[in-house]
């Protein structure tokens, strides 16, 4: 039987459910396409047909009345469901109180305690401060800012693979040309890459795999010159890639040793995601400086950058800041996103979730040799697809692999340099029948692409 969950607070209840009443897309969706096409820039790309109505628990309802199950969550945003109650209930009450003063001309208790939370949350027990901004990629290049005010360095060091953003500095960091780079230099200087640990394409060791980094990074740059160095945990555009174990804490060893930052970007993997409050946890890792944003203020647009004080306050007084930075709704939606993800257990949820995908995933590897690895953790999971007797990359198949998902109700997005790796968001509160229910549909779809 389809379960219900509130699409607001108070409101009626969305059904859980996999419904199709129109072919996808349907024709209110399609004249919504055409006014897209004459209305919005055309470098903005849309993965679904449809459009959305209403979305809550694990499904999104489109404008036809079609119910799809939802394992992307707007790219790992509304980790607590899009619509949680609390959340509602939080931003509406802020809207009703006001909506914006500007924290840096009149502030308020609400950025004050997201910073508190965020302190007490990130990994370590030493002394921090926060600071908020709006995006993911804002996140970033004020950590980058900020260690290197602190060391007085200039160097950054970003890994293959790599996906942090699309602002100038983000993209100079981010590995991947087409979408996100292609047209739009030149960069941001005195960023460096290195080689990231890709266990199921380089077969090292995370020691060996680091070593291996560490030596291209003081042979190209030197670590006189490096203010920090920036990875994500889990990659998440590059391919959900979960580096070999050792790996991460063989870096931060080596940043401690020689006055380097370790920055770690969590804005995928960061609240709950992977079946730890941050993925760093993992590995037993404790970063200099954390950015979180993605799942942090359930669905409204708020980033943070927490790390150890003496880091932090290294930055001059009004160095740091934004005209929307912190702001009061998505703060509030942010302390209920956070006691959403505490009452509800949702980090024990991300684990179970995990379990139950993994399983399934490597039940399909097990059958079909097209799926060459199976890979992630907790909610954050992925298959990379490959031709069977060369081990190259399909990214022909990952496409119509989630073409042919999506035409059943069920949302599923791509990623990984190579374009042939499937992922797997689903919000924390899907409920396990649904969950159950896409991953047949992505079993057809495998079984009909041949």
């Amino acid at each position: 039987m389809p379960t219900t969950t509130p699409l607001r607070a108070g409101g009626p209840a969305l059904v859980q459910e996999r419904r199709l009443v129109t072919e996808i897309p349907g024709p209110r969706s399609r004249e919504l396409a055409a006014r897209q096409a004459v209305a919005v820039a055309r470098g903005v790309s849309t993965t679904m047909p449809v459009f959305a109505a209403a979305a809550g628990g694990g499904v999104v309802v489109d404008v036809d009345g079609n119910s799809l199950i939802d394992l992307g969550s707007g790219i790992a945003v509304t980790t607590v469901g899009s619509s949680a109650p609390a959340v509602v209930e939080a931003v509406q009450a802020q809207v009703a109180a006001f909506t914006h003063t500007c924290f840096m001309i009149t502030p308020y208790e609400g950025y004050v305690a997201v910073a508190e939370a965020l302190n007490a949350a990130t990994p370590g027990d030493h002394e921090k401060r926060t600071a908020l901004f709006n995006s993911g990629a804002e996140g970033v290049e004020n950590a980058v800012k900020i260690a290197r005010s602190f060391t007085r360095r200039d160097a950054v060091v970003a890994f293959d693979h790599a996906y942090h953003g699309r602002t100038n500095l983000t993209m100079a960091l981010t590995a991947k040309n087409q979408p996100y780079k292609s047209g739009f230099g030149p960069f941001a200087p005195e960023v460096y890459r290195a080689p990231v640990s890709y266990p199921f394409r380089d077969g090292l060791d995370g020691v060996t795999a680091a070593r291996r980094a560490i030596a291209t990074i003081e042979k190209q740059v030197g670590v006189e010159n490096l203010a920090a160095l920036v990875i994500e945990p889990i990659q998440g555009e590059g391919g959900f890639v979960v580096p070999a174990p050792g790996f991460l804490p063989a870096l931060v060893d080596w940043c401690r040793e020689n006055g380097v930052v370790f920055v770690a970007d969590e804005v995928q993997t960061g609240i709950a995601r992977t079946g730890t409050m941050y993925a760093s946890e993992h590995e037993g890792i404790v970063p200099d400086l954390v950015v979180t944003a993605k799942g942090l203020a359930g669905g409204l647009p708020l980033s943070a950058v927490t790390g150890r004080a003496e880091i932090m306050d290294a930055v001059h007084v009004g160095g740091l800041g934004g005209t929307y930075g912190g702001n009061p709704i998505a703060c509030a939606a942010a302390l209920a996103t956070l006691d959403t993800v505490r009452e509800e257990g949702l980090v024990a949820r991300a684990a179970e979730i995990g379990d139950r995908v993994t399983a399934r995933l490597r039940a399909l590897q097990a059958r079909d040799p097209r799926v060459g690895d199976v890979r992630g953790r907790g909610a954050m999971l992925a298959v990379e697809l490959v031709d069977p007797a060369t081990r190259e990359p399909d990214a022909a198949l990952t496409s119509a692999v989630a073409v042919a998902a999506r035409a059943e109700g069920v949302i599923v997005l791509t990623c990984g340099t190579d374009g042939n790796v499937l992922r797997f968001l689903p919000p924390l509160s899907i409920p396990g029948a649904l969950l159950d229910e896409a991953l047949d549909v992505l079993d057809s779809a495998f079984a009909a692409a041949i």
